[in-house]
């Protein structure tokens, strides 16, 4: 796979494809992701888990209605009215967005500590969150990812990251099930319908 031909089957900016390129080569052979079809399914997938590899860490910066959408189920309207953007604000301001980390992500995933859904909040292009899932990541990577979470705002590791979550749900083994893969990666199906399409596209260049 070229570079001009990963822009086209992700269907990003030339600039995109030159940053993310040869981190993406790397891991498919780090992960022996080497299949057209398997191929065109990782770039859907971290394509829409990223928002078309534009991004690498979970931002927090929630309107209320957006927050009332994502989080209803772990926030109390009262939380949800404190905390999302409020009249006159551009961005929630970090402590907040921190806050709201820390409520919908703690005692979950591993989380423990006070702070830990903040420290271990989505990052890299497949959004890994949770402390369970960085501590084993680390191991697969063998990186110290539990004490240095940041190492995966890099490039380099974010997109390893993808790899090492790709291969450890045993995604390869389905890559031309969207549904599959999608259940594999997300719990469930949310956003089917532009992974589909992201596949529809990867596929028409690289199968």
């Amino acid at each position: 796979m070229t570079k001009d031909q990963f822009q086209r089957a992700a269907n990003i900016s030339a600039e995109l494809a030159t940053r993310w390129y040869p981190h993406l080569e790397a891991t498919f052979c780090e992960f022996d992701i080497s299949t057209s079809t398997a191929q065109a399914m990782f770039i859907a997938q971290v394509g829409h888990e990223s928002a078309g590899f534009t991004v690498s860490v979970e931002s927090f910066n929630y309107s209320q209605q957006s927050l009332k959408k994502v989080f209803a189920h772990r926030l109390s309207p009262d939380q949800i009215s404190m905390l999302g953007r409020q009249r006159g604000e551009t961005s929630v301001p970090l402590n907040r967005q921190m806050a709201i980390a820390n409520l919908v992500y703690g005692s979950r995933m591993g989380n423990k500590a006070p702070g830990d859904g903040w420290k271990y909040r989505g990052r890299g292009p497949m959004q890994l969150t949770g402390l369970d899932n960085y501590r084993a990541c680390s191991t697969g990577l063998k990186l110290d990812l539990v004490g240095q979470p940041e190492l995966l705002e890099q490039d380099i590791h974010a997109m390893r990251s993808a790899g090492w979550f790709w291969q450890s749900r045993n995604c390869g083994k389905y890559a031309a099930d969207i549904e599959r893969v999608t259940l594999l990666i997300n719990g469930g199906t949310n956003g089917l319908d532009d992974r589909k399409a992201r596949f529809d596209q990867a596929k028409k260049v690289l199968v």
